[in-house]
């Protein structure tokens, strides 16, 4: 032990250490708990990405209980909420090549509008079974509609 700690640890005038009061806890310490739609004024959950806010780092506040508490979810104080970052082209083409990889069948190179099941079935309907997708459900494939690509 260093000397500079056992000074410390000896000091009895030294202040304790100061921690953050959450005005919101109950005196055991854990998170109110509200039940269905009772929350009060000023909390908020879905409504912050509605109104294009984010928690913005701050620790939830309160607890809201759904279908008998079998489902929870965290509350946050609207006053401190920060705006959303807004989408860079970097963000957005990175989200792109995420949901392309979901949505195309390795196949036959279709990108759909909608995730495929590719974990279960490996491609899209029509190539595992046969069923005929809807012309509008896909994009065609890249290269299909240049006249280079014939």
């Amino acid at each position: 032990m260093d000397t500079t700690e056992a000074v410390a640890a000896a000091d009895p005038a030294s202040p304790p250490a100061v921690r953050d009061v959450d005005i919101y806890a109950t005196p055991t310490g854990a998170l109110p708990v509200y039940h269905g739609w009772q929350a009060p004024k000023g909390l908020a959950r879905r409504q912050l990405r509605e109104r294009r806010l984010r928690p913005g780092g701050q620790d939830p506040v309160a607890v809201i209980e759904c279908r008998g508490g079998k489902r929870k979810a965290w509350l946050y104080e609207i006053e401190r909420a920060k705006p959303i970052r807004p989408m860079t082209f970097a963000k957005e083409l990175a989200l792109d090549k995420a949901m392309a990889a979901r949505q195309t069948c390795p196949k036959c190179s279709r990108r759909y509008y909608h995730c495929l099941p590719l974990r279960t079935l490996g491609s899209c309907l029509e190539c595992y079974d046969g069923t005929p997708a809807a012309p509008g459900s896909y994009m065609r494939p890249p290269g299909e509609h240049l006249a280079a690509a014939a």
